[in-house]
C-alpha cells in the first residue's frame, strides 16, 4: 500500500504544475475523477495490500523457502495500517453526512 503523496493525491493548492503545456483549465481522465476516483485508488491499494498479506501467509504456513516470516509480518502490519485507515475515513465521511443532514435549511 502506498501512502504517500503523489499529485493526483495532494490537495489542489499544493499541486507542483505538471501541465506539460496544458491550460490549466484542462482535465485529464485521471484528474477528473477527483475524490471519488482517488478514494477508488486507495480502496485498491488496501484491497492488494490484504491479498499480498493473505498469499504471503499462506506460503509462510506452507513452509516456502522464498517468502521470509519477516516479509510476511511487514504485509501484514501494512494491510492493517491501510484498513485502519480506510475505517476513519469511512467514519469521518459518515460523520460528516450526519452534521449535514442535521443542519437547519
Amino acid at each position: 500500500m502506498d501512502l504517500r503523496l503523489t499529485p493526483n493525491t495532494m490537495p489542489v493548492g499544493l499541486r507542483p504544475n505538471l501541465t506539460g503545456g496544458r491550460a490549466t483549465g484542462q482535465v485529464t481522465g485521471a484528474e477528473s475523477d477527483g475524490f471519488s476516483g482517488a478514494l477508488k485508488s486507495a480502496l485498491g491499494s488496501v484491497s492488494a495490500a490484504q491479498k499480498t498479506s493473505t498469499r504471503l501467509q499462506r506460503e509462510v504456513q506452507l513452509e516456502n523457502p522464498k517468502v521470509s516470516l519477516e516479509e510476511t509480518m511487514v504485509a501484514m502490519q501494512k494491510a492493517q495500517i491501510g484498513f485502519q485507515a480506510t475505517l476513519h475515513v469511512r467514519n469521518r465521511m459518515v460523520q460528516a453526512y450526519t452534521d449535514i443532514m442535521n443542519m437547519q435549511v
